[in-house]
């Protein structure tokens, strides 16, 4: 028996519905011989053994449902007992199973739930959800449930009362009728994986350039191999074949360098050519390149040892097989007979980085094993220029391009040492880095560098996204999640209380970055957000240290006022806390903590590169989907979306209407967009929580149905609503969220959704809204790629991954 909420029988959305006649059979049958295992001879289980075959972390509802299990109050339950119950809660009406649920809070049995009965219950759903709120907001949720339910003001809340209550709440009782298999699941099936149907127009609508440049990389090889095999008919088969194979690698080894040109390819996402181009899918195309190297090397080498072999036997060759294969005394080749040699170190190099550019490599801690290996590229092309007599001219274009980019880049990134002059460490240990941003950095949201830290590696090069706005001058962001070795050590470099390369003028450079963003911009001014603080107080917050989230408005228009954040005429807590700390320095070293630190920390960056959220200003309807850190990329383009959006909006100075222009950036297309941020736990939220606080507040004037930015907040760990153990925490949390017109979860005024997002009905109804051709980018894991990428393809939405 796995664990509740488990997704090894739920389906790619997250849950699974009501089961039919038959999976219920084949589910009880599971159940019975699980029960069987598990009780032994004696045909019994008692509540440890019931325990462990839930897997609970909470064994509040383990202990009710044993409870009420055990009909004859025996301290064991049957397996006639266990399939009565279950049957009960498969096959059973709404109302037995509202019963059932009422038994489950009514933790004394007195037949009335009090106040202190349904406070324990929210609080075992809330460990279950891995929620963590303060004992006040918890006596708030209480509350909030227990005076909506107690209609008579009784004290106690009856069965009836319960009732009526849950049919308040659209699709509770729907949810009753869900079976137990939510919290006591069998193992998955083996599901057959659907294959794209490559004629579908919906398929063709988003893979098109990828199959145009596959069909154009077949003909290719095609023709180079036709062409080369037939100018060598004459020496036999395996003459051809090594002579076919060797034209194709002339080609390979040469262009596979052209997909890894950054700067040509960022230059060519600003052309016609991204349009026919599949430019988004450079590294999958190098990697299939790759593979295809290997393969067309390993066949080369058979034919021609295999046509060594032919000749060593002949009577008339004056060589050994060892000689033709290894040595230079045949006079093989174009330079002093270098071809066998040096065709016997190629293949060993290339089958070197093969290896070690494998996954398990890569994402195993190990870069630096794929990096430096990855460099024998450079000698490989040596020994190619050596080994084949034309190999020379099909490398002349892509070498010189890739060694003028080359060059343009390590000039560029190594022409002036820049500073780290402040660090923040994130919950998920994410590290956040302020970077000093160089006066001729110009970059487009969702756009990436390479990083390099000569103090952590002082020649490791990482790609991180820049999740600031360029539309912010002082400063670049990058928000690092530690998962290899760089990023660990980078993280816990800045655990110390202290770190040993922090400068010794820490002090003054912060004071000169504060006086740097006391200087005003033309026609724009800075408004400092404490990012991380709560929002009027949200639960989400980084209390540890304080981090700047700078936006922008239009010169002399008034921000609206929300507590803790910004206020019309007045400064907020952060931005008089900073400058407290220019008028005396001894509050600085009062605000730093271990978490937030000042430093003057030498690194290097290389970019920046373009990616395929550039698409997303030309888009209509652009629905963002982030998956934990996959947000930052959408960070910076919803800063630059909130400037533009800003840019556009006027205030009467005397009676403070606004109103937006009706023209739109010639650069900005957007009708609508559409956030979507799914996060495994509570504390991923406090990355950009006042970010999305401040998207609210821009809009607090417009209806729902008629706001550009639509914010969508998804929790993985919460139990969802068709789980019969969060019926009643979801209840409380959507009460407490209208009272008080905030989330509980993130302080945020869009609900939190538990459990994964129906992709089904999400994609429905931004299909409904109309609003012009949608365009779907996401940035996460592959395998979520995947199912949104099927999605896509069913409702003919572009869509766009980046590379995560």
């Amino acid at each position: 028996m796995s664990a509740p909420g488990d997704t090894a029988w739920t389906d790619s959305e997250g849950f699974r519905g009501t089961m039919n006649a038959e999976e219920d059979a084949k589910w009880l049958q599971w159940v019975t011989h699980q029960f069987k295992t598990i009780a032994g001879e004696d045909g019994e289980i008692n509540l440890q053994d019931f325990k462990k075959a839930l897997k609970v972390k909470e064994s509040f509802f383990a202990e009710r449902f044993f409870v009420l299990f055990d009909s004859d109050g025996s301290g064991t339950i049957t397996l006639q007992e266990l399939q009565k119950a279950l049957t009960l809660l498969i096959h059973g009406s709404p109302m037995d199973k509202l019963k059932f649920l009422f038994q489950v809070y009514d933790v004394d049995g007195s037949g009335s739930i009090d106040a202190d009965e349904l406070r324990t219950v929210l609080q075992s759903c809330l460990y279950e959800s891995a929620i963590s709120l303060p004992k006040e907001k918890l006596d708030q949720l209480t509350l909030a449930l227990f005076e909506s339910a107690d209609k008579d003001c009784s004290g106690t809340i009856t069965f009836e009362e319960l009732r009526d209550e849950l049919q308040r709440f659209p699709g509770v009782l729907e949810n009753l009728t869900i079976s137990a298999a939510h919290w006591l699941t069998p193992p998955a099936p083996q599901r057959h994986r659907r294959q794209p149907r490559l004629l579908t127009s919906a398929y063709w609508h988003n893979h098109r350039s990828h199959v145009l440049c596959l069909a154009v990389f077949v003909g290719l090889h095609m023709l180079l191999f036709a062409l080369a095999a037939s100018a060598y008919r004459a020496f036999g088969s395996s003459v051809m074949v090594a002579k076919g194979c060797g034209q194709c690698l002339n080609f390979d080894c040469s262009f596979i360098a052209v997909l890894m040109l950054r700067r040509c390819l960022t230059w060519l996402r600003a052309t016609w050519l991204a349009q026919v181009l599949p430019l988004d899918h450079n590294i999958q195309f190098h990697q299939l390149m790759g593979y295809v190297v290997v393969g067309l090397s390993l066949v080369h080498t058979v034919a021609h040892v295999v046509n060594f072999a032919l000749q060593a036997q002949s009577e008339t060759s004056p060589f050994r097989f060892w000689e033709l294969l290894l040595t230079t005394r045949p006079g093989i080749g174009w330079v002093h007979g270098s071809a066998s040699p040096t065709g016997v170190a190629l293949l060993l190099l290339l089958l070197l980085m093969f290896a070690c550019s494998s996954s398990c490599v890569r994402r195993s801690g190990h870069f630096e094993v794929f990096y430096w290996t990855h460099l024998s590229y450079l000698p490989m092309w040596l020994l190619l220029i050596l080994h084949g007599p034309n190999f020379w001219k099909w490398l002349l274009v892509p070498g010189t391009l890739f060694f003028l980019e080359k060059t343009i880049s390590l000039a560029a990134s190594r022409m002036a040492a820049l500073h780290i002059v402040e660090v923040n460490l994130l919950p998920s240990k994410v590290t956040h880095l302020l970077i000093k941003r160089p006066p001729l950095f110009h970059y487009r949201p969702g756009d990436y560098l390479y990083l390099n830290i000569p103090s952590i590696a002082r020649y490791e090069w990482h790609p991180f996204t820049i999740s600031s706005a360029p539309e912010q001058k002082d400063t670049i962001w990058l928000h690092i999640r530690s998962q290899g070795q760089w990023t660990n050590r980078l993280f816990e470099s800045f655990k110390k209380p202290e770190p040993v390369f922090c400068g010794s003028k820490r002090l003054s450079r912060r004071l000169e970055m504060k006086r740097s963003q006391r200087k005003p911009q033309q026609g724009l001014q800075p408004q400092p957000i404490d990012f991380g603080a709560s929002a009027q107080g949200a639960v989400a917050s980084n209390k540890e240290g304080i981090v700047e989230l700078i936006s922008y408005r239009p010169e002399g228009a008034p921000w609206q006022g929300h507590e803790g954040l910004v206020n019309t005429g007045t400064k907020d807590r952060t931005r008089a806390q900073r400058e407290a700390a220019a008028e005396d320095p001894a509050l600085v070293s009062e605000m730093s903590s271990e978490n937030h630190q000042f430093c003057n920390i030498k690194c290097y960056i290389d970019g920046p590169y373009g990616t395929p959220t550039r698409r997303i200003f030309a888009s209509e309807h652009a629905v963002l989907i982030g998956a934990g850190i996959g947000i930052t990329p959408f960070a910076s383009i919803l800063q630059s979306i909130l400037y533009r959006h800003q840019k556009r909006k006027h205030i009467c100075p005397n009676c403070q209407h606004s109103w937006m222009e009706s023209g739109q950036d010639e650069d900005m297309k957007l009708h609508k967009v559409d956030f979507i941020w799914i996060n495994r736990d509570q504390q991923s939220f406090e990355w950009f929580v006042s970010l999305l606080t401040k998207l609210e507040m821009d809009q607090a004037e417009e209806t729902q149905e008629g706001r550009f930015l639509e914010l969508h907040m998804y929790m993985t760990s919460a139990l969802s609503k068709n789980d019969i153990k969060a019926i009643g925490l979801q209840m409380a949390l959507d009460l407490l969220a209208k009272k008080e017109k905030k989330d509980s979860i993130t302080g945020l005024q869009t609900r939190t959704q538990p459990g994964r997002p129906d992709w089904n009905k999400v994609f429905q109804k931004v299909a409904a809204e109309k609003k012009g051709k949608v365009q779907v980018f996401f940035c996460g894991s592959p395998a979520l790629a995947k199912i949104l990428k099927g999605h896509c393809e069913q409702f003919s939405f572009k869509f766009f991954q980046e590379n995560f």
